[in-house]
């Protein structure tokens, strides 16, 4: 799909619901508080070997929808085997016509999305991901996190559309741009070369705004927020909780169910005027899978002591990288992006790996990195489910973003002409596993003993049997989650 067509078909706004939503204004004499506009929750899960996938479309249409995105539609990966003759096994023919033209038709359908990336590279966000992943991953003391930049970048982008003044300039400034118009193009370029939804990877984006009714709002910034962010938009009662449940419905639908049990207890309260809510759902398998048969039980040396678990084995020729402070590797995923394991040189921590600005730099140099031999490696990677739950509102607020927090100082004049709103919460939670097929990734937002000298000629064991830290890039090499994991 082209762009200035995919442009024209964003945004469907029922100008008589905006009407009648902005005929229930009334004024408050109390300052108000504004609900979760971070918010990000990192899913990577794979179940007894089986990929789950939410619903094809990442929307929900309800009674509440006044604003709703429409989503690039994707030429389907062809599955081979559906192409074969059951008699002979083989392709040919009208069979093998067809195949071929489905698999162009993907193919132009996925040179179309990747182009997107052309206008961007992962230096223009570099020094986002460098500090926020310092900042929101540090200090883990024993406990598994995760954290998706991507998401809460997107999150921001969105919050920085409905502010204006000091609010939005310090959000542009973390963001790395100099104005609104540069960070709407990148965002909607990042948005659609990260989007996929084509039966090889599953990478799905979405965003929402959840509007009190009786509030007025501006009707550009709902049709902003469709066209550039593909971002619906909602109105219903603040604290009726079929308001509460048509959220968790929206957020459950866009993670494919994975956050649940992190998405049971959210609901708005009286006094909440809006939420930004933003999702990430990412899906493949490796492109050279793990064999179940070699799989071994191990034991995994955490901070709180040896825990057995289990630890996929594979050995062949391979890329093997290396640091001042870690030995790496990179596994593909089947069809695009990657995921690499960085391990920390005995002595060294994760967080000291966290410290080290030349990791970030590995992770962004998506496998262009000089330090690099390929040699046999004999992996052996533990598998893991690992979650975290994280409140982001003092690392957003220690990484310049403060005004947004203060009633007194904040500016939501873009979205409603109310005073005295502020962000009242700010949680980003995650959980992240993989297996021998794969690994699966969800995020919503309601506001790695390998030396760092070279390796030796010939082999290397590259042994995961300790506190890591981990990756996961889409095509672009952008880090759509970034995780340490100390007990798997």
């Amino acid at each position: 799909m082209k762009r200035e067509k995919l442009y024209d078909s964003l945004t469907q706004v029922d100008d008589d619901l905006v009407q009648e939503a902005e005929t229930h204004t009334f004024r408050r004499k109390k300052r108000f508080r504004l609900l979760g506009a971070i918010a990000a929750v990192l899913v990577v899960a794979v179940t007894a070997g089986i990929l789950l996938h939410p619903a094809s479309s990442p929307l929900i249409t309800n009674a509440y929808a006044i604003a709703e995105a429409q989503y690039p539609e994707m030429a389907q990966f062809p599955d081979y085997m559906d192409y074969l003759d059951p008699e002979t096994m083989e392709i040919s023919g009208k069979n093998e016509e067809d195949f071929y033209e489905a698999y162009d038709a993907w193919y132009e359908s996925r040179k179309a999305q990747r182009a997107y990336a052309e206008s961007y590279s992962a230096d223009d966000l570099s020094d986002f991901v460098h500090s926020s992943t310092l900042e929101l991953l540090s200090g883990t003391d024993g406990e598994n996190r995760v954290y998706s930049p991507l998401n809460v970048y997107m999150a921001l982008a969105m919050l920085a559309e409905v502010t204006e003044g000091d609010s939005r300039a310090q959000i542009l400034s973390l963001l790395g741009v100099d104005s609104l118009d540069t960070l709407r193009t990148r965002t909607n370029a990042i948005w659609n070369a990260n989007y996929r939804d084509d039966g090889a990877v599953t990478s799905l984006l979405a965003n929402s705004l959840w509007l009190d009714e009786d509030i007025s709002y501006e009707k550009d910034t709902l049709e902003r927020l469709a066209r550039d962010y593909f971002a619906s938009s909602y109105s219903g009662q603040m604290g009726d909780p079929a308001y509460d449940k048509a959220l968790r419905d929206w957020l459950n639908e866009q993670t494919g169910g994975l956050l649940e049990e992190q998405i049971t207890g959210l609901e708005f309260s009286p006094e909440t005027v809006f939420a930004l809510a933003s999702t990430v759902y990412f899906c493949a398998k490796w492109q050279d899978e793990f064999s179940k048969s070699a799989t071994e039980e191990g034991i995994f040396h955490s901070a709180d002591g040896d825990v057995p678990c289990e630890f996929m084995y594979q050995s062949g020729s391979d890329t093997y990288y290396w640091g001042e402070q870690f030995g790496a590797i990179r596994r593909s995923f089947s069809e695009g992006g990657s995921m690499c394991f960085l391990l920390p040189d005995e002595g060294k921590t994760v967080d000291d790996l966290l410290e080290d600005s030349e990791v970030m730099d590995f992770i962004l140099a998506n496998g262009d990195w000089g330090n690099s031999k390929d040699l046999t490696v004999h992996q052996r990677i533990v598998k893991f489910d690992v979650s975290s739950q994280l409140n982001l509102s003092e690392g957003l607020q220690a990484l310049g973003v403060t005004d947004v927090f203060d009633a007194a100082a904040s500016d939501f004049s873009p979205l409603t002409g109310m005073d005295g709103l502020f962000l009242s919460q700010a949680t980003h939670g995650a959980r992240v596993a993989i297996d021998e097929e794969g690994c699966t990734a969800a995020a919503f937002t309601v506001m790695m003993a390998c030396g760092a000298a070279e390796p030796p000629e010939e082999e290397i064991d590259f042994t995961l049997d300790r506190p890591f830290v981990f990756a996961i890039t889409g095509e672009d090499g952008l880090p759509l989650f970034i995780g340490v994991v100390n007990q798997p």
